[in-house]
């Protein structure tokens, strides 16, 4: 399993563990930790030892706070967007495809492609510093693809939805809890043991059972939602706007942007 100062990937009894280790930048991933992320999912999936795959952030202050933003910075073709967006939807499916039964254990901030991580497992449980989120529209404004807004909509609702993404509103732990993005609300000490005994309740059912309900739900998902293609006109626009590489640009230097809408 990889072990690095990214991320740390490791069984631990029933349990692979994946754990998102940059603190000080509140675990933003890099390319490295998207990649060393699919390998050990993926590893632990063939693994019949392993009945719950966890994700969890180190440092206490954040699940994962998106997408390391300097790494932006070298976009310039019109296609970097769009390549991008689906190396995105690959980490992202693939986790959501997991035969191995997933989840987020989440303190305070779960933002952009930490909320897409999220989104994408089984159950999700969080302290009440939670702060949940996509506010591109205020920070990058860039565009999500088309398959993580379905996942969004399929999780909060339209309403919810519209507020996340053009009002930029965080969803906290009591609204989380009460629209069923959460399953529960538990001490950050104590989302360790809920991984541990989240796995020990489902060592004790059917494997077969909960692979075919899992892909059921896949199924269905995968026949609700639109193709990639379907949203590759508006992350394009984006991406390549004065406004996008502007705000990268002042984001990084720690300055405000200015909207352009070109």
């Amino acid at each position: 399993m990889i072990q690095d100062d990214e991320i740390r990937c490791y069984q631990e009894g029933a349990i692979g563990w994946i754990r998102f280790n940059r603190p000080e930048a509140r675990n933003a991933m890099t390319w490295h930790m998207y990649q060393a992320m699919t390998q050990a999912y993926r590893q632990f999936d063939e693994n019949e030892a392993v009945k719950l795959i966890a994700f969890r952030g180190e440092g206490g202050e954040a699940f994962v706070a998106g997408t390391d933003i300097k790494q932006f910075a070298e976009f310039r073709e019109r296609r970097d967007g769009i390549d991008y967006e689906r190396r995105i939807d690959e980490v992202i499916g693939g986790l959501e495809r997991l035969a191995t039964p997933t989840v987020a254990l989440i303190e305070g901030y779960c933002i952009g492609g930490g909320a897409a991580i999220a989104l994408a497992c089984d159950f999700r449980y969080a302290n009440g510093a939670l702060k949940f989120g996509i506010p591109i529209a205020r920070t990058l404004g860039n565009c999500m693809s088309i398959t993580n807004v379905a996942r969004l909509i399929d999780l909060i609702g339209v309403s919810r939805t519209k507020r996340v993404l053009m009002l930029a509103q965080m969803i906290e732990t009591e609204e989380a809890l009460a629209a069923g993005l959460i399953e529960t609300v538990v001490d950050g000490d104590d989302l360790d043991e809920t991984a541990r005994k989240l796995a020990e309740r489902l060592s004790g059912h059917a494997p077969l059972t909960m692979r075919a309900a899992k892909t059921c739900i896949s199924r269905v998902l995968d026949q609700r939602r639109a193709t990639h293609e379907a949203g590759d006109d508006l992350i394009e626009l984006c991406y390549t706007s004065e406004d996008f590489h502007g705000a990268v640009k002042r984001f990084i230097d720690k300055t405000p942007y200015a909207w352009q809408g070109r």
